[in-house]
């Protein structure tokens, strides 16, 4: 045998080789999947489809396969959803019909994000934590008006499928990513601590002096007296929407009451909103669940464009307790930050929807759940005041909607205040109850009023999520701030090590060095 054939032989075993490997590699890695039976039907008789003649495949060939099948139900899914027949849905049906549609766009989004070769795995986790709200929120859209049993007879058992295979992929990712990377998917790896006065990474210098600059450099003025460019915020967000580019766009709103209901669509990037101080500039609406809308819909100021950031304004939702579920605002916008800002509302006030987080230097005002949803979230710096909800009810600071494991979520609240409003008198108040399964929320190095009950925590129904759940607190201070009642279920932790707490701060949990610096808004990103 000449030495091209024994060349080419050596290729050939090689790739059989290599072949065999990432089969048995993927094999297992459905084996320990959430659905593995999904895992094997839909994904492993792919996986032939993405080996070639080269000796350098990675399990990252098997994660693009799981995410391309997932791609693929989730666009055959919107597209059933999209033709659905709704003749027979009323107002309200109708309305959580329409909150599936953009929900299922919207996966589609964040699934071809993932797919993207320059995609990192951190980022990877978030869209698809993302996804996987998006799938819980197009069902809580019925609960809201007690109609699940609409869902469940229009609604085709794709649907279902496209939730466990966004499961699937999520924990695929994980995965993949711990054994080909070091340091967990929440980090950053050879990041700085930064000071107090410091900014984490992401933001740029041209947002940073945005940030500290006492006068705006604004593209458009909105003032209801007519001196600006617009006298609504609706009008400049228009005007935002057709412009050419995505660089950072300036808003500066003046002071003034303005009674709209914002939304800040996805194709609308880097978009930044300057009033001229809280309580000064306000952006005010009252839809609730009770008048018809949706939680997803009630928002006062909705925002899914990425890259986002408010300063000196405050967002408010009047409809008051008796109105139940009435959102002030609602984001999903990935690396979006609100400096100096106020949330107004009584139930489900601040709607921290999906993906990247970070507020500081906040007053946020509410009742039942008034911080929740299943974004990444660190709230620092801030203060939190609880206020007085309708007669016979509880106050529960939280509510974080994490409904997977892996996703990699959760609420922070770190050297922030914990009070309560004037006329609270002496409700009952809890740092938290678990929305979903996997709810996690940490409280750490803040000062907790006497509001706050011994026990701490309050369950959400019976035993629900107790075991499965992470609460946890670290160093708080006040006299609230007492561990010795607080509830003793699997899921709590009093934590005492400082590397534990360590991974909720700015720069670990919320990988905060690597955007938030370049925005201008101070930080701490350690303890």
């Amino acid at each position: 045998m000449d030495i091209n054939s024994l060349l080419t032989l050596y290729v050939i075993i090689s790739i059989s080789i290599v072949s065999q490997t990432f089969v048995h590699g993927s094999i297992s890695l459905c084996d320990q999947a959430p659905y593995p039976d999904l895992c094997h039907d839909l994904i492993l008789p792919n996986t032939s489809t993405t080996l070639t003649a080269s000796l350098d495949q990675t399990q990252f060939s098997f994660r693009d396969v799981a995410l391309r099948a997932t791609l693929e139900r989730a666009e055959n899914a919107h597209n059933l959803v999209s033709f659905m027949n709704v003749s027979s849905f009323d107002e309200r049906a109708m309305s959580a019909w329409s909150d599936c549609l953009e929900l299922y766009e919207d996966t589609v989004d964040q699934l071809n994000r993932c797919i993207n070769s320059n995609t990192d795995s951190a980022s990877a986790q978030t869209w698809l934590s993302a996804a996987i709200a998006n799938q819980q929120t197009c069902v809580n859209g019925f609960d809201d008006f007690q109609l699940s049993s609409h869902f469940q007879s229009f609604f085709p058992p794709m649907v279902t499928d496209v939730s466990k295979l966004l499961s699937n992929s999520l924990f695929i990712n994980k995965a993949v990513a711990t054994q080909t990377e070091s340091g967990p998917l929440e980090s950053t790896r050879s990041r700085r601590l930064l000071s107090s006065r410091g900014f984490p990474g992401w933001v740029s210098t041209y947002d940073r002096r945005l940030l500290q600059s006492s006068t705006s450099r604004a593209d458009v003025v909105v003032a209801q007296d007519g001196s600006g460019n617009y006298k609504t915020i609706t009008e400049a967000v228009a005007a935002a929407a057709k412009r050419s580019g995505t660089s950072r766009y300036v808003i500066h709103v003046k002071a003034g009451t303005y009674k709209e209901n914002i939304e800040i669509k996805k194709s609308m990037k880097n978009l930044m909103f300057i009033g001229d101080g809280k309580d000064v500039t306000i952006v005010t609406g009252s839809k609730n669940v009770q008048d018809g809308s949706t939680t997803f819909k009630s928002a006062t100021f909705a925002v899914s464009g990425p890259g986002f950031i408010a300063r000196d304004m405050t967002f408010e939702n009047t409809a008051g307790p008796q109105k139940h579920q009435a959102v002030a605002l609602r984001s999903g916008s990935d690396l979006s930050i609100f400096y100096s800002c106020s949330f107004k509302g009584y139930q489900d006030t601040l709607y921290v929807y999906s993906q990247r987080q970070f507020y500081r230097n906040c007053d946020i005002y509410g009742t039942v759940d008034f911080i929740f949803g299943d974004a990444t979230a660190v709230i620092q710096n801030s203060n939190i005041y609880a206020r007085k909800p309708m007669s016979g009810q509880k106050n529960t600071i939280t509510a974080q909607g994490r409904s997977d494991p892996n996703e990699n979520t959760g609420i922070v609240i770190h050297n922030s205040i914990i009070a309560a409003a004037e006329n609270l008198g002496s409700v009952k108040t809890y740092l938290g109850r678990p929305w979903k399964q996997y709810s996690r929320t940490v409280v750490m190095k803040s000062t907790l009023g006497g509001l706050i009950d011994p026990a701490g925590w309050l369950e959400w129904s019976g035993n629900f999520a107790l075991n499965t759940l992470y609460y946890g607190e670290y160093l708080n201070s006040g006299t609230g701030a007492s561990t010795s009642g607080r509830v003793k279920w699997g899921g709590y932790h009093v934590i005492t090590s400082s590397a534990e707490a360590g991974k909720f701060t700015v720069g670990n949990f919320l990988a905060g060095g690597s955007w938030i610096s370049s925005t201008g808004v101070p930080f701490s990103s350690g303890l």
